[in-house]
C-alpha cells in the first residue's frame, strides 16, 4: 500500500498532497476506520479500509481504529471480533492505536452540557412521530419544538436526569439548536441523545443515554487528532453539521471528505439485508462463500492482495456506481493465476479402464506445480489401469466439433499418455458406467514420437489413489445485477422484496468429487487451481480424510458468455 508511482491520482490523494504542501495540519496525515459492530464487514468496507489505511502509509502518517460503539441494542461482541480479525486480514495495521466511541462518552456528555450552556442545545419531549411532523418537507420549512426555548437551567436539569435514568425509552431526547428552516434536513434541530436502557458490550449499564452518530462522529475526531476523516458520499450532506458541531465547541477540526461507496452487481450491501439473509436462513451465516462479507470472501479463497487490486482499480471518485461483479473475479483469477499450485481434481466422476496398461502396476508422472511459477518445482502423480475422468470429457455421439475422447477418438491425459476410446459400458437403464481405452506407451510425458497430433488435453485422477471429497460450486447469491431494484410495474413494486431475486441454484454441492493424492493433506484456507475446472479453497467444513473445497473462481467468465448468448 505503500508504494504511489504507479497509483492513480485521485482527487482524495490531490487534497492530501495540496493540504502538505501548504502546511495545513502541519503536514500530518492520520486516517481512521471507524465501523459500528452491528454486523460483519464487507466488500464495500474494504474500499474504506484501503482507501484510509492507504493514505496513512503513503505519506508516513498514522491510522486508527475505532468502533462507533454508540447503539448498545444492535451491537455485540462477536461483531468487533469479526471486525478485527476482517481488518487485519485485508492488511491494515493499526498498531496500538485501537479505539472505541464509548471511550469518548464522558467527554462527550461534557461537550453537550457545554452547548446546553452556550444555549445550542436543549431537551425535547416530542417523541418520534412528533418530532418527523415538525421537522417540514423538502418544500416546506419545520416548525420550532414547543420545548426549544426551555431556559439554560431546565435544560441541565433535564438532561442531567435523563443520564440518571429518570426516564423511559424514547421519552426524551436531548436535540441542536440551529435551523427548522434550513434546506438542508441535518440542520433541523438534530437529535444529540436518545435514552436507550440497554446493556453496552463494553460499557455495562453504565449508561442510558447515548449519542446519535452525527454528534459522536466529529467529537472522535477530533479527540484523536485525526486530520482528513474519509466518509462515503451518504455523509455529505451531514457535512455542514460535522463543522457546525466542532466550529460551536471550539475544538480541533479535521477536514470530512466525501468518496463513492462500492457497490457491486448480483449482491446487496446493505446490513440489515445481510442479516436478514443470514437470520432467514437464505445463506448458511456471515461467512457463507456466497455473501459479499469480507469473512465469506476469505472463506471462498479470495486473497487479500487480489481484494487490494479490485479496491485499487475501481479507483475513487464522487460519483456512485455500481461495479460489475466480474471485475472482482477477474482480480481474484490474476491473484490466484501467479500463486495458486496446479492440481487435478474430477467433480463427476467417470471410470475410464486403460486395457492394455497392466494390472496392479502404478507409474509416477511428473506434473508441474505452476507454469507462471518455475521456482514452484513439480510433483509426481501416480498413474494407473483404472482413472477417473469428467463426465462431460466423454461423448458417445459426439457434435461435429467435440474433441474430447469419444469412440475411436485419441486425447492426450494431462501429463500422461495419448488414450483412444475402445468402448463403453452401460447399465441396465442404458447409462454410460465406464470407458474403455487403450494407450500409446510411447507418448509418456504427453507427445508421440511419431509426430501425430492430438486436438484435446483433458484431466484424470488415478482410481486407486483418488482421494474422496465434496466440492462447493458457488454461484451469484442473486439471478439479476440489481437484486434491489423494484419492478416498474406499480403493482408488483408494491409487493416487491429484494429475496425474490435469490438464485436457487446459487450453491451445488458435489459428494463424490476425485482428487490427486497430494490434495488430501492441504490444510484449512489452502489454494489451488483445478486444472481446466478454475481455482478452488479448503473450506472450514474439512475434516482429517473428508476435504471440502469451495470454489473461489472458475478458469473463464462463464456467466458472461451465457449472456452474451442469452443464456
Amino acid at each position: 500500500m505503500a508504494e504511489t508511482e504507479s497509483k492513480p491520482v485521485h482527487f482524495i490523494r490531490q487534497i492530501i498532497a495540496e493540504d502538505n504542501q501548504s502546511g495545513k495540519f502541519n503536514g500530518r496525515v492520520h486516517t481512521r476506520f471507524p465501523p459500528e459492530p452491528n454486523g460483519y464487514l464487507h466488500i464495500g468496507h474494504a474500499k474504506s479500509i484501503h482507501l484510509n489505511y492507504g493514505m496513512a502509509v503513503e505519506h508516513g502518517g498514522q491510522f486508527n481504529m475505532r468502533f462507533d460503539d454508540t447503539n448498545p441494542s444492535k451491537e455485540e461482541q462477536e461483531y468487533v471480533d469479526s471486525i478485527l480479525k476482517d481488518v487485519k486480514w485485508v492488511g491494515a495495521d493499526w498498531g496500538d492505536r485501537l479505539f472505541f466511541a464509548s471511550d469518548y462518552f464522558e467527554q462527550m456528555y461534557a461537550y453537550a452540557e457545554q452547548l446546553i450552556q452556550k444555549g445550542k442545545a436543549y431537551v425535547c419531549d416530542l417523541n418520534a412521530e412528533q418530532m418527523r411532523e415538525y421537522r417540514g418537507t423538502l418544500t416546506e420549512p419545520g416548525r420550532n419544538s414547543p420545548f426549544r426555548d426551555r431556559s439554560v437551567e431546565e435544560n441541565l436539569d433535564l438532561f442531567r436526569r435523563m443520564r440518571a435514568g429518570e426516564f423511559p425509552d424514547g421519552s426524551r431526547t436531548l436535540r441542536a439548536k440551529i435551523d427548522m428552516a434550513s434546506p438542508n434536513f441535518n440542520l433541523r434541530d438534530p437529535v444529540l441523545y436518545r435514552i436507550i436502557h440497554a446493556h453496552h458490550h463494553r460499557q455495562g449499564d453504565k449508561w442510558c443515554i447515548y449519542p446519535m452518530y452525527d454528534w459522536a462522529h466529529g467529537i472522535e475526531d477530533s479527540i484523536e487528532r485525526i486530520t482528513h476523516s474519509l466518509c462515503t458520499l451518504e455523509f455529505e450532506n451531514h457535512r455542514p453539521l460535522y463543522d457546525w458541531f466542532l466550529d460551536e465547541l471550539g475544538v480541533y477540526h479535521p477536514q470530512q471528505i466525501e468518496f463513492s461507496r462500492l457497490n457491486l452487481t448480483y449482491t446487496v450491501m446493505s446490513k440489515r439485508k445481510l442479516l436478514e439473509l443470514v437470520q432467514g436462513g437464505s445463506v448458511r451465516g456471515w461467512d457463507d462463500p456466497r455473501m459479499p462479507t469480507l469473512s465469506g470472501l476469505r472463506r471462498r479463497g479470495c486473497t487479500p492482495e487480489a481484494l487490494r487490486a479490485f479496491c485499487e482499480d475501481v479507483g475513487v471518485t464522487k460519483f456512485d456506481a455500481t461495479i460489475d461483479v466480474g471485475r472482482l473475479e477477474n482480480a481474484m483469477r490474476d491473484d490466484l493465476n501467479r500463486r495458486a499450485p496446479r492440481r487435478m481434481a474430477v467433480l463427476r466422476p467417470l471410470k475410464l479402464i486403460i486395457e492394455n496398461f497392466p494390472e496392479g502396476q502404478v507409474e509416477l508422472l511428473d506434473a508441474v506445480n505452476n507454469p507462471e511459477d518455475p521456482a514452484a518445482g513439480s510433483r509426481q502423480v501416480p498413474f494407473s489401469r483404472e482413472l477417473y475422468i469428467e463426465q462431460e470429457d466423454f461423448m458417445e455421439n459426439p457434435p461435429k466439433k467435440f474433441f474430447r475422447l469419444a469412440p475411436g477418438q485419441e486425447v492426450r491425459l494431462r501429463f500422461a499418455f495419448f488414450v483412444k476410446c475402445t468402448s463403453v459400458e452401460k447399465d441396465a437403464a442404458g447409462n454410460i458406467t465406464a470407458v474403455r481405452c487403450t494407450y500409446d506407451p510411447a507418448t509418456r510425458g504427453g507427445d508421440a514420437p511419431d509426430g501425430r497430433k492430438v486436438k484435446a488435453t483433458i484431466h484424470w485422477v488415478s482410481a486407486q489413489h483418488a482421494v474422496n471429497a465434496e466440492v462447493r460450486l458457488f454461484d451469484r447469491l442473486f439471478n439479476v445485477a440489481e437484486p434491489d431494484r423494484a419492478p416498474k410495474d406499480p403493482k408488483a413494486a408494491a409487493s416487491f422484496n429484494y429475496k425474490q431475486n435469490l438464485n436457487p441454484n446459487s450453491l451445488e454441492l458435489l459428494t463424490t468429487a476425485k482428487l490427486e493424492p497430494a490434495l488430501g493433506s492441504a490444510s484449512e484456507g489452502e489454494r489451488f487451481q483445478f486444472e481446466r475446472l478454475g481455482y478452488f479453497c479448503v473450506d472450514s467444513d474439512s475434516k482429517p480424510g473428508a476435504p471440502v473445497f469451495n470454489r473461489t473462481v472458475t478458469l473463464k467468465d462463464t456467466w458472461a458468455k451465457e449472456q452474451a448468448k442469452g443464456g
